[in-house]
């Protein structure tokens, strides 16, 4: 983390439970058992990380009287619950989707790309007592990280109960992360 000033004590409290939330995402979506389906490594590398969005958005919440921070949160707990959800019943038939060694070899070290890029960007966001301002520059990162992974996944054969998920992801997030930077934009960032 890089802190600039002295945090306060519910700065460290938020902060503490992100650091914990974070590290829970890295071992989920780093240690998820990959196949020769790519449907599949997407599925169980995405719900990991789906997961830490509910978690940090639950995190901001017992601390944030922001009414539009609140808005951002409480709707990505409601889309990405749904989308755990319709990946964990979609997971057995699309698994059986499988890809031959090379698309599977080269969407891997595409996803291990955008993995780093993103696990470091959620680590090195701008801490200061402004913890409203800290969830958004959290979660950009993390939402632009969801996105990438879906584009990703997009230009290989898929199983295509995943296709329409994919699509909500890059809907939804796309759309989260322009009134994320709006917000920040609003507070003087």
């Amino acid at each position: 983390m890089n802190m600039t000033c002295q945090l306060s004590n519910v700065t460290k409290r938020y902060l503490a439970k992100y650091d914990c939330i974070l590290n829970e995402m890295i071992k989920g979506m780093t240690e998820a058992e990959l196949t020769k389906s790519i449907s599949h490594n997407f599925i169980v590398q995405m719900i990991p990380h789906h997961q830490a969005a509910i978690e940090m958005s639950e995190n901001i919440l017992q601390y944030t009287t922001d009414i539009p921070v609140q808005e951002i949160a409480l709707s990505i707990i409601t889309e990405q619950t749904k989308s755990i959800e319709t990946m964990r019943d979609i997971l057995c038939p699309c698994e059986k989707q499988t890809n031959c060694p090379q698309p599977l070899c080269v969407y891997g070290h595409r996803v291990n790309q955008i993995l780093e890029t993103m696990f470091t960007q959620m680590r090195e966001a701008c801490y200061d007592n402004r913890i409203n301002a800290n969830f958004l520059r959290e979660m950009i990162p993390h939402h632009r990280g969801a996105v990438r992974m879906s584009r990703n996944a997009l230009q290989y054969e898929i199983c295509p109960a995943l296709r329409p998920i994919l699509e909500d992801i890059l809907s939804t997030q796309e759309k989260g992360i322009g009134q994320m930077e709006s917000l920040l934009y609003c507070m003087g960032y």
